[in-house]
């Protein structure tokens, strides 16, 4: 099913680039100038214009029905596991103690404490 997707999106593809290189050209950029007649902005709709917009619509709704597809067939695998087809172990628990790691460490630990500045010698 997916692979007909495919091909119908790539088909609206090419037919979207040719309807839009097949219709005339108005000059002018950013469709400044050309006709619409009379105070309109807009040109009037013509064939090919129609034929554009329903590719297009056509071609939105084949990209949703493939982002739908690829959705449905992941089913929380990971591309990593697609590819050489065995699941990882799970990631193990955290400990209870987590955060006590990052404390310095206290005196009964054994370790050497060095002062950060020398002390202050007593006053008389």
């Amino acid at each position: 099913m997916e692979n007909v997707v495919l091909i119908i999106h790539l088909l609206l593809a090419l037919g979207i680039i040719g309807s839009v290189l097949l219709q005339r050209s108005e000059g002018g950029g950013l469709g400044i100038g050309g006709g619409g007649g009379g105070a309109s902005g807009r040109a009037p709709a013509t064939a090919m214009g129609k034929v554009t917009w329903g590719l297009a619509a056509a071609f939105i709704c084949t990209s949703l029905a493939l982002t739908i597809i690829a959705a449905n067939n992941a089913n929380g695998v990971s591309v990593t596991e697609r590819v050489t087809g065995e699941r990882s172990a799970p990631a193990p628990a955290p400990s209870s103690n987590l955060g006590t790691d990052l404390l310095p460490p206290s005196s009964d630990d054994g370790a050497i404490t060095v002062p950060l500045a020398p002390a202050a010698p007593a006053s008389e």
